[in-house]
């Protein structure tokens, strides 16, 4: 079951204290900048590193972060999630650092690399990008995504490093298609934070910068 109770929000201490054990607690974390993301280009899964900015979103996040207790840190695959969680295991002492591939961005195909008003001249929606990863594959993901949080990480308080689009399917998801609005940008450094206990709840979203 999905329940949708969520507010905009902005986190403070108090929100990392996610000490009840009966609960999954899951913060969706999007990467930090890109030189790509200043350019409005397609990145799915294309390795883009970091910029010097964007290691310092990383940096200032994690200084919000080190507030809570985790049990468990996951990224994406790619460079730039792996990067971003390697300097949040470093800067809160996290052991240990789990790549996985659930966590992965959207493929778009030939479209890698597009500036966005160069796709958007071409083609009328993003699936229509030969090899780009379809709508339905994507939302399909997203659900097999919560789905093996619960069997994996049953009362566990997850930090997950991931990117723009997936976590948009994984909000939309939750809220039943009502987080993010159509049009809102989730920004790189943004958070974002579900829980489950018998249902999904999202409890937070917030499109801006963690700690900027």
């Amino acid at each position: 079951m999905i329940a949708h109770v969520f507010h905009y929000w902005y986190p403070k201490r108090d929100n990392f204290q996610m000490n009840d054990k009966s609960k999954l607690r899951i913060v969706l974390w999007r990467h930090g900048q890109t030189d790509w993301n200043i350019d409005f280009r397609l990145q799915g899964t294309a390795e883009v590193p970091l910029n010097d900015f964007g290691i310092g979103q990383v940096q200032r996040a994690a200084a919000v972060l080190s507030q809570g207790d985790w049990d468990v840190l996951l990224t994406s695959p790619l460079g730039r999630a792996k990067a971003s969680a390697a300097i949040i295991q470093r800067e809160l002492g996290i052991g240990e650092l789990i790549v996985d591939s659930m966590l992965l961005e959207r493929s778009f195909g030939i479209g890698e690399g597009m500036l966005y008003s160069q796709w958007q001249e071409q083609y009328s929606q993003l699936e229509e990008i030969p090899g780009a990863e379809s709508t339905s594959s994507i939302i399909e993901r997203s659900r097999e995504l919560l789905a093996s949080m619960i069997l994996k990480y049953a009362g566990a308080r997850v930090l997950a490093v991931s990117h723009g689009a997936l976590i948009r399917y994984v909000l939309s998801e939750v809220s039943q298609g009502q987080v993010p609005p159509p049009g809102q940008r989730l920004q790189n450094a943004s958070l974002h934070t579900l829980r489950h206990s018998g249902q999904w709840t999202l409890d937070s979203w917030a499109p801006e910068p963690l700690g900027q």
